[in-house]
This record gives C-alpha cells, structure tokens and sequence, in this order.
C-alpha cells in the first residue's frame, strides 16, 4: 500500500496547529491550506482506507439521525 497520501496529511495537521496558535490573517490562510492538503490526502488514500471512513460516516450518520427521531 504506497503511503504518500501521508504527506499533505501531515502538512494538513501542521498548518491546522499553526491555524489553532495563530490570531492573525495568516492563521486563517493556513487553515484554507489545511483544509485543502486533507482533501487531497483524503483523495490520495488507498481504497482500503477510504472504505473505512465511508463505513464510519455511515454509522455515525445513521445514530445520529437515530438521536434526532427520538426526540
């Protein structure tokens, strides 16, 4: 399974921690840069991989909508 999807990975929770530390306008062009380096590691993950955050989204979608029924 190649593993370079890891790397905009990394430089999506590094620039989301400068993104938490930081106060001023570049703090908010690193969370854009985050957010689009988790994208790209999101499309970049093997299949195997991308299946299992399907199937966790699928069981966190269906309790919630559970929850929301109830009340």
């Amino acid at each position: 399974m190649p593993l370079f999807f890891l790397i905009p990975l990394c430089t999506a929770l590094f620039t989301g921690y400068l993104f938490k530390k930081g106060t001023d306008e570049i703090a908010y062009i690193a969370g854009v840069f985050a957010a689009i380096s988790l994208i790209v590691s999101l499309v970049l993950a093997p299949w195997q991989l991308q299946l299992g955050l399907l199937i966790i989204v699928f069981i966190i979608t269906n309790r919630l909508l559970q929850e929301n029924e109830s009340k």
